[in-house]
């Protein structure tokens, strides 16, 4: 059993809101930002397969609405008090508010100066006193230990602290957390963030594992960062968890080449995308495919010493990326972001992803070059090709691109991605000399908000690079590759980026 205490001490995500809005006692249940995150806290409860008891301690700038006790429905939920300043006065509002039956209660402390005058107590007063003869009983007399989540999650971080709740429960520890502290962390009163915690700890939210959210000017656009690995066809469950974080689009495309989406909603928005797409019946049909220049590419890899082969997943190998990377700043004329990155940062990432082969291009006992090859449903991904400046007259991409293209077909996987086409003429061509084609496909829209559905209106859910025609875009690439030259060299001067050594 999981016994929680949660203290929705304001009526806010945004701290200075909720302040204002005590200070003024000011009682606003009809916003929509209303107890919001407490609301996301009681739907990951209710979905949540474990045994939870949740106690729930609501202030008189906190008494939940309508919707609220919609979701304490259910037998993991109970109203309690949290005393502000009138004991008496606050328990008898709570219930005639909730119509529920108020047993516990806790008390809200105050230890800044400031925070007393905000609640109305005296300056001498760090919490209420509470009457003798008052009729509930005290939460903090509870036998159990009580361990603050809040806390934890922000001195400890999320791997220790989740190691932590295992033994809490265990041990029949009390929880405790702040709904202020969800999504936000404070290094003044040292809370939070306890979303991935609390979420691991409930076993739920699983469909939100691998979303990703970015801003674009103030516009949150959501996207699964493995949506070409597997189908993706979102439910109003999932959209409406998207819009309770704020989300005002969320974008996905359609899988077609092995899964189109069968009668999509018309309120979705289409744009044509597109991928550069392999389809592999075995591998002698592709080496017969391919120009008889990009097939003698691969011999003279060979021919040079080149050693391919498939690599397990290493420190030796993370040692040789590690040095790949960091060999220089700039790459195809651009910026190279990898640059600067440590021995430990490039392990961590390497290690991360299990569901992928490594294929390594060796001259003697160094890494000249090497490939990732991710394994999705349906499909394969071709990620970080690189090799070796020094090393690129011996052809090894090509040499890469060909053995990962026998690994493919060694295991039976039909299609290979590798990126898009459209945006880079050269590695355009290089990817269409190994047999890569452009394939189209569609990739939709969803408005969440109202900010979204004008963001996709005045055409801001597109990246600029996206919707130029090619004869704008090609002849502004030397001009963009330079600002990015630029502001790299501007970063090493600065030493805002290092050469990593460690």
């Amino acid at each position: 059993m999981i016994t929680l205490r949660i203290d929705v001490d304001y009526p806010y995500a945004s701290r200075a809101r909720s302040f204002l809005y005590v200070a003024l006692r000011i009682k606003n249940t009809k916003s929509a930002d209303y107890l919001k995150n407490s609301h996301i806290i009681a739907h990951m409860i209710n979905e949540s397969p474990k045994q939870i008891k949740t106690y729930w301690f609501f202030t008189p700038y906190t008494i939940p609405d309508q919707r609220m006790l919609d979701l304490l429905n259910s037998e993991k939920h109970e109203v309690a008090l949290h005393v502000a300043t009138r004991p008496l006065e606050e328990w008898k509002t709570l219930e005639k508010k909730t119509n529920c039956k108020i047993q516990y209660y806790t008390i809200h402390g105050t230890q800044r100066v400031l925070a007393r005058l905000l609640w109305g107590r005296k300056l001498s007063q760090a919490r209420a006193t509470i009457p003798q003869d008052f009729p509930l009983k005290s939460f903090h007399d509870r036998p159990e230990l009580t361990m603050s989540l809040d806390r934890n999650r922000y001195l400890h971080g999320y791997e220790a602290v989740v190691g932590q709740i295992e033994d809490w429960i265990q041990h029949d520890v009390i929880i405790t957390l702040h709904p202020d502290w969800l999504f936000k962390t404070s290094k003044k009163t040292q809370r939070g963030p306890i979303y991935d915690a609390l979420k691991t700890m409930l076993d739920v939210d699983s469909d939100l594992d691998t979303v990703s959210i970015h801003k674009k000017l103030s516009i949150r656009i959501a996207r699964d960062f493995r949506e070409y690995y597997k189908n993706i066809n979102p439910t109003k469950t999932f959209l409406a968890k998207l819009q309770t974080r704020d989300v005002d689009i969320f974008t996905f495309i359609d899988r077609k080449w092995c899964c189109p989406i069968i009668d999509p909603s018309p309120e979705w928005i289409k744009i044509q995308d597109n991928i550069a797409l392999l389809e592999i019946k075995d591998y002698q049909i592709w080496w017969n495919n391919i120009g008889k220049k990009t097939r003698n590419m691969v011999r003279k890899a060979e021919k040079d010493g080149l050693q391919v082969s498939i690599v397990p997943q290493t420190d030796k190998l993370s040692e040789g990326i590690w040095k790949i990377y960091n060999e220089t700043p700039v790459r195809q004329g651009r910026a190279f972001p990898h640059y600067g990155e440590t021995r430990e940062t490039v392990a961590t990432n390497m290690y991360a992803e299990k569901n992928s082969t490594y294929v390594g291009a060796y001259i003697g006992e160094e890494l000249a070059g090497f490939i990732q090859v991710l394994h999705g449903d349906s499909i394969a991904i071709l990620s970080n090709i690189l090799a070796m400046q020094k090393h690129l007259d011996k052809a090894v991409n090509n040499a890469l691109i060909a053995k990962a293209v026998e690994v493919c077909a060694e295991k039976g996987e039909r299609w290979l991605m590798y990126g898009r086409i459209g945006n880079h003429p050269s590695l355009d061509r290089f990817k269409e000399n190994n047999g890569f084609s452009k394939f189209s496909i569609t990739r939709y829209y969803i408005p969440l908000t109202s900010k979204g559905k004008l963001a996709i209106k005045l055409g801001l859910h597109q990246e600029p690079k996206d919707t130029l025609p090619d004869s704008i875009k090609y002849p502004l690439l030397p001009a963009v590759n330079w600002v990015s030259r630029t502001k790299m060299r501007a970063k090493l001067a600065l030493k805002i980026i290092n050469p990593s050594e460690s």
